[in-house]
């Protein structure tokens, strides 16, 4: 066969396959993707084939917060003040609370956190708190997301106590405040080392996370919300827990 023929044939099938790469391409678009990196560049050099890769996702990255303390100065007395202004009257007891629902909202169902066996306060807040409560959820599920972390729920720890609740933690808890702020229902607890796998649907194992990690996000999104001036929060040492009171 003469050289210009085997020319021509070769000419022929390279056209071949880059019509059949094209038609594979356009029929299955995914096909040259994978779940994190992506075939960018294809060059022809010196009969070598050259594929630059880079990763196709780019997730935030965690800063926290410098210092949990001076980020979340709030003092009780300060929040007191937004407790009397957006809450109501204190309970005496729970069933002072019950007769109260009408202006109270059960906040213990929500897909983004979950709430503490509570033993010294009830599952109700104003609805202001309710929503605060629910766009903090919110706000940290994407935040996760963002940054390319499982998701996790957060344990809300304390939420409304009645007055019978006050004193009989004020019996095992001295440092408990007589006037506390949850006796308004405009204040919860968050807790900062206890955190809940969101499991996987399908049933896929989910990498495990650091405390740590968890901590730092939910630590971002409450400075947002604080900064937004939707509430007042104070980082309790003792307690473990991040005292949160609406705006």
């Amino acid at each position: 066969m003469k050289k210009k023929e085997l020319q021509d044939r070769y000419i022929q099938l390279f056209g071949v396959l880059v019509l059949v790469l094209a038609l594979v391409r356009c029929a299955f678009p995914g096909v040259s993707v994978t779940q994190t990196r992506q075939a960018e560049v294809v060059e022809l050099n010196d009969s070598a084939l050259k594929v630059l890769t880079y990763p196709t996702e780019h997730f935030h990255r965690i800063y926290s917060v410098a210092n949990y303390l001076q980020a979340f100065p709030d003092t009780n007395d300060l929040q007191l003040t937004a407790a009397r202004k957006w809450g109501i009257a204190p309970v005496m007891n729970r069933e002072d609370a019950e007769a109260r629902k009408n202006e109270l909202v059960y906040m213990a169902a929500s897909p983004y956190y979950n709430v503490d066996k509570l033993k010294q306060s009830i599952p109700y807040l104003v609805p202001r708190a309710a929503i605060l409560l629910e766009d903090i959820g919110r706000a940290y599920f994407d935040s996760l997301q963002m940054k390319g972390i499982p998701l996790h729920r957060f344990l809300v720890s304390s939420v409304l106590r009645t007055k019978n609740d006050v004193a009989k933690l004020r019996n095992i808890n001295g440092n408990a405040t007589e006037n506390s702020c949850h006796l308004y229902g405009t204040t919860f607890d968050i807790a900062y080392n206890k955190y809940f796998t969101v499991e996987d649907p399908y049933g896929l194992p989910r990498r495990k996370v650091q405390n740590d990690s968890l901590k730092w996000v939910l630590s971002e999104v409450l400075r947002d919300m604080r900064e937004q001036g939707r509430c007042y929060i104070k980082y309790e040492v003792k307690q473990g827990c991040f005292h949160l009171t609406v705006r």
